[in-house]
């Protein structure tokens, strides 16, 4: 059996694995990738758009991103971060439209206001702070407050229609926030690569086996689930990118910097309303604080989407214990993750967080009326006929070694690199897909250190991102400077 070359091969067909490829190929063309993934088509696990909320995860209404501290104050620093990052995915899709990679924005891409809610005194005080401290943050400089009725009703107004009149509300509004058709935006960036000359797709291709050869390259093995017929591949360059399927194929991997990790698998649910009157009475993503012991991905919104191309409403998630890591795939994901390394810090983490796996359960068995109640804490006058329980994608949170050898249970992304450079997987969940393109800089920066310092590879990246080598967080002019292109070019202002 012959032994396919490649420069580098992308593990999955998502939203990550998408853009590392362009970025590689913007960055120098004649690079070999190939990408394989195991559905027969792309974009259909994680990175779809029914399989997460869709929104550009920006720190704008997203209240876990800036916790209480025990002092009373609101800690931003987390949130800064994640809208830095958000913003450098606006500047890769803005060139990738002006480039024509990419189509129309809207698309994939639409403008949706980004909206906190919250009632009760306490939670009024907490947002208050809240708006204080990040506004007065360039990045957050166009943040609104409001607890008026009226700025209320206009704002979401299915949100305050039917509401006890004597409850303390209060609202924060960014207008330029957006909502991110990821599947879409992933199917058009591989539709380009696809035209590319050194860029091949292979669908049904789960890989089977890999392994690192003496020379430093990596053999990798994978069978076509309709044709039955086996691919050997061997690579320079590795990226596991397959969502909740990256961790087992890092632990295949043997790579040192893979022991100690764990997985924590929770899955999702949304109701679903596509009434058109009911739809065209809310435009914003309206997020609210999390239950007590729920896990950062459950923090109820209720969400306009525009999923290819058609609008609707969704509200949740509501999350759920699985033991699979992908939505396709297996119920002894979690047990087969299991390894001598991981053993303890996952124990260590089941035993220290049973109130989230009791919180879990709970949620799976809550039946539809229990759902709605819950809706009607956003929308008062919700009718329970007019929305649909439908399955959102798994999320496998990061389970890592601490110090004393027991577990963390980590909420956030990672990127686990050979010390060689030669293998690079992402793991964990939110805000995932909205900061693709800072992840996925990482993973050049980390994995290709000689060709980045390049003049050439320099020029191109800052084509890409303008702000590429310095900081959005602590410069003003330029964060002005490219959110003034960014919301132009994708029609966000």
């Amino acid at each position: 059996m012959a032994v396919k070359q490649a420069d580098v091969v992308l593990v999955g067909g998502g939203v990550m694995s998408a853009t590392l490829g362009v970025m590689l190929t913007q960055l120098d063309p004649s690079i070999n990738i190939v990408m394989l993934e195991r559905l027969d088509h792309v974009a259909h696990e994680s990175t779809d758009g029914w399989n997460n909320a869709g929104t550009g995860h920006a720190g704008y209404c997203e209240l876990n991103y800036t916790p209480e501290t025990e002092d009373g104050d609101v800690a931003i620093d987390r949130a800064l971060q994640i809208n830095a990052q958000f913003e450098v995915s606006l500047q890769l899709w803005s060139h990738l439209v002006e480039q024509g990679v990419l189509p129309e924005p809207s698309k994939f891409i639409n403008r949706t206001p980004h909206q906190s809610f919250v009632w009760g005194e306490k939670d009024v005080a907490f947002l208050k702070r809240r708006y204080e401290r990040l506004s007065a943050h360039h990045l957050f400089r166009d943040m609104e407050y409001t607890e008026s009725p009226r700025d209320l009703e206009e704002w979401m107004p299915l949100v305050v229609k039917g509401r006890d009149p004597m409850q303390r509300v209060a609202a924060t509004r960014i207008r330029h926030g957006s909502d991110v058709d990821f599947g879409s935006l992933t199917r058009n960036m591989v539709a380009w690569l696809q035209s590319q000359p050194n860029f091949e797709l292979m669908l049904s291709c789960p890989v089977h086996y890999i392994d690192q050869r003496d020379n430093g390259r990596w053999k990798l093995r994978v069978k076509n689930q309709h044709t039955g017929e086996l691919t050997k591949l061997e690579t320079g360059f590795v990226f596991l990118g397959a969502g909740g399927g990256a961790l087992p194929l890092l632990q295949k991997s043997g790579i040192d910097e893979a022991r100690g990790y764990g997985g924590f698998p929770v899955s999702g649910q949304w109701l679903v309303c596509r009434k058109t009157d009911v739809v065209e009475q809310h435009h914003a993503k309206v997020y609210g604080k999390a239950p007590i012991g729920a896990p950062p991905m459950s923090v109820p919104h209720l969400d306009t989407r525009i999923i290819n191309g058609e609008p609707a409403l969704l509200f949740g998630p509501f999350a759920g214990f699985t033991t699979r890591f992908l939505k396709q795939g297996s119920v002894f994901d979690l047990f087969g993750s299991v390894r001598s390394t991981n053993l303890k810090p996952m124990l260590s983490v089941s035993k220290s967080n049973m109130d989230l796996t009791r919180y879990l359960i709970g949620e799976v068995f809550q039946s539809h009326s229990d759902r709605v109640a819950s809706l009607r804490n956003f929308f008062p006058e919700a009718e329970e006929g007019s929305w649909q329980l439908r399955n959102a994608g798994q999320r496998v949170q990061i389970i890592k070694q601490a110090e004393g050898g027991g577990g963390k249970l980590e909420f956030g992304t990672e990127i686990v690199a050979a010390k060689d450079g030669t293998l690079a997987a992402l793991l964990g969940a939110s805000p995932g897909a909205s900061t693709a393109a800072n992840a996925m800089i990482s993973v050049i920066e980390r994995c290709f250190p000689g060709k980045i310092r390049t003049a050439e590879w320099q020029e191109r990246m800052k084509l890409m991102v303008p702000s590429y080598g310095q900081s959005l967080v602590n410069d003003e002019a330029l964060l002005t400077k490219v959110r003034e292109r960014t919301l132009a070019t994708l029609k966000l202002n």
